[in-house]
């Protein structure tokens, strides 16, 4: 079946392609006749000539082939990780590269997409939460992780003689 936006259908394929070998008319002239370019009136006459009229079918856009295609023990061992380490993709990536395999982060990515265990939550049946609880953060003073200069609230007056704009 064409697409809409398709000049012919296999039919007008057909008759142009009659048009040109049974009528002699040449292909530019069949070309303008049903306003196509003469390469695609020459690539139907090839066609026709190979395969007769099957050859007038559309043909499918996809590769027959991918010669670049994930080897399947590498896509077994990216599902092993992911379901008993539960790895993320990122680790799962560095890992293999580790193991002189040369993937691409997005290549894990998409195989644990096609595999369905993308998710964290998908690799588990029930619907638990898997993830670890964070370990709680305990600092040896109050504000010790804020930036310096602010320290319980306060800023430090010097902050301004360091080349920090005043506020107006």
């Amino acid at each position: 079946m064409t697409h809409v936006n398709a000049p012919l259908t296999p039919t007008g394929q057909l008759r142009m392609v009659l048009r040109h070998i049974e009528d002699g008319i040449p292909k530019a002239h069949v070309a303008a006749e049903f306003r196509v370019s003469r390469p695609t009136v020459a690539t139907w006459v090839a066609r026709y000539l190979a395969a007769g009229e099957a050859g007038l079918v559309d043909r499918p856009s996809i590769p027959r082939r991918s010669q670049q295609r994930t080897p399947a023990p590498v896509v077994e061992l990216i599902e092993s990780l992911r379901r008993e380490r539960k790895w993320s993709a990122r680790r799962i990536h560095h890992h293999l590269l580790g193991l002189g395999h040369q993937l691409h982060l997005r290549t894990v990515g998409r195989w644990l997409h096609r595999l369905g265990i993308s998710r964290l939550r998908d690799l588990t049946p029930a619907g638990e939460n898997a993830r670890r609880t964070p370990a709680r953060i305990r600092a040896a003073w109050p504000a010790a992780f804020g930036p310096p200069g602010c320290e319980e609230g306060r800023q430090d007056p010097r902050r301004w003689r360091l080349g920090h704009p005043r506020p107006r």
